[in-house]
């Protein structure tokens, strides 16, 4: 397996090369010449694993220059009963026949970001134990990632985390989650601005090649495939547990912001998961809905971007949209440099009128939006309904997915997080508060440690460098 950028200008590269570096040198993002394809016979193998066996077969399709051993270990040291609480990893509920949901919050940050992330940190040591290199993790998050990540790599030898955050705009929650973390090698920094500054920011430093390359920047952000391909897992896992033969299809509603979750389920339908649809749900920073009915892709300003009580998905320029879009033009390179050219102009570009927006169909692809109202009323219904507690970003893909589904097909609703992180919501919408994991009981009131910046990438790449030093 190589892989290259969606902007044609990398030549062929293996995973391990691509896995530390984040953006690739022309600013595109990295993807695999051409996806593996799972025909009948695999597939039916694949039903009877359990998740470990399952991951090696995606897996080691994509990071087949790690040998097979070596691979099995970093999954098995990664997918264990004592990280995520059940050896079946991701369960599925069943809220009544052909309606599920996905659990995928169970690991240490309670959302779903651990799954990739734990795999993600055990592959980076991996890699520098082998060259006795280090590693600064530059990152953005808007909610779940930062924790996700500084989980994964607190003390791992070789690897400092600098994640940047916008100030104010988490849960109390997510923000405590972060912030009271005292290793040493984790910097939070919270940026006067939104989540599309913060990731900016980490597109220019990745782009400004000779820091990158000083300070050994890698990135942990969902433009890293590594991310991707770890997600791809559990739309076979989902799958699998919702049907009864291979024959069978079902379609997933993805709660999306960065579009790197709803990727990875792209990625599976294209080798070969038998995904009917793949239901889009945003909330009030409709970008991406608004592409998918539209044509017309419009990043917003960051005045125009509205911070909402789902906030990991308060996103409105959506890194792995290009990974979808390099795909949609017939992996088009020239044509992908020349729309993303206009988006990193802070401009729109229209494919209303092309044949390309026409043959988003074929991809199996439909989209819509929650609001506050709906998401508290849809949290209300399935507690109500089905004695389930949901968090607002599930909310939002619960609420689009009943709407949007066809009849007669199985329904699997991907989890974002545990409803604990969001508990003024819930209180809001059952009048109590959602139950807190052991361990979490008195997380806000931890001592915080942090800085906050302006929207500064000089200021940024200074604070790095200086924190970088041996």
């Amino acid at each position: 397996m190589r892989y290259i950028s969606t902007r044609g200008g990398m030549p062929p590269k293996s995973f391990s090369e691509i896995l530390l570096s984040g953006l690739s040198p022309d600013g595109g993002l990295a993807i695999p010449e051409a996806y593996p394809k799972i025909d009948a016979d695999e597939l039916k193998t694949w039903r009877g694993m359990n998740y470990q066996s399952l991951a090696f077969e995606v897996l080691s399709r994509f990071a087949d220059d790690i040998p097979a051993d070596d691979l099995q270990e970093i999954i098995a040291r990664t997918y264990t009963e004592e990280i995520f609480g059940s050896d079946d990893i991701t369960p599925l509920k069943t809220l009544e026949p052909g309606f599920h949901i996905l659990a995928l919050s169970n690991g240490p940050t309670l959302a779903f970001k651990d799954i990739a992330m734990q795999l993600l940190g055990n592959l980076f040591e991996y890699t520098l134990g082998k060259s006795g290199e280090t590693l600064n993790i530059l990152g953005a998050t808007s909610g779940d990632t930062g924790s996700s990540a500084e989980y994964a790599m607190r003390g791992k030898q070789g690897i400092r985390v600098f994640m940047l955050s916008p100030h104010g705009k988490m849960s109390r929650f997510q923000t405590a989650q972060m912030f009271s973390l005292q290793e040493e090698n984790i910097f939070n920094i919270a940026i006067r601005g939104v989540f599309d500054d913060c990731q900016d920011i980490v597109k220019a430093v990745s782009n400004d090649h000779a820091f990158k390359q000083a300070q050994r920047i890698g990135t942990v952000n969902s433009i890293n495939w590594a991310r991707v391909m770890a997600q791809i897992v559990y739309y076979f896992k989902g799958y699998f547990a919702a049907t009864q033969s291979n024959e069978e299809e079902v379609s997933f509603a993805v709660p999306s912001g960065n579009f790197g979750n709803i990727c990875a389920g792209h990625v599976a339908r294209m080798m070969g998961l038998p995904i009917r649809q793949l239901i889009l749900a945003t909330n009030e920073n409709d970008v991406l809905d608004e592409f998918f009915k539209t044509g017309v892709y419009r990043p917003r300003t960051t005045r125009e971007t509205k911070h909402t009580s789902s906030p990991s998905m308060d996103i409105s320029k959506a890194s792995n949209f290009e990974r979808f879009v390099y795909d949609l033009t017939g992996r088009d390179a020239e044509k992908v440099t020349e729309l993303w050219s206009a988006v990193d102009r802070g401009q729109a570009f229209d494919l209303s009128n092309l044949s390309l927006f026409r043959k988003i169909k074929d991809f199996g692809f439909v989209s819509g939006n929650s609001n506050h109202a709906a998401r508290i009323a849809t949290i209300r219904e399935i507690y109500d309904k089905y004695q389930v507690l949901v968090d607002t970003h599930t909310a939002d893909g619960l609420r689009v997915g009943q709407a949007l589904r066809e009849q007669d097909v199985p329904l699997i609703c991907m989890e974002t997080a545990q409803p604990a992180k969001f508990s003024e919501s819930i209180q809001e919408a059952i009048g109590q508060e959602p139950p807190r994991p052991a361990g979490y009981e008195n997380l806000e009131n931890l001592p915080q440690r942090y800085v906050i910046k302006d929207v500064d990438v000089e200021a940024i790449k200074a604070y790095i460098a200086e924190h970088s030093k041996d």
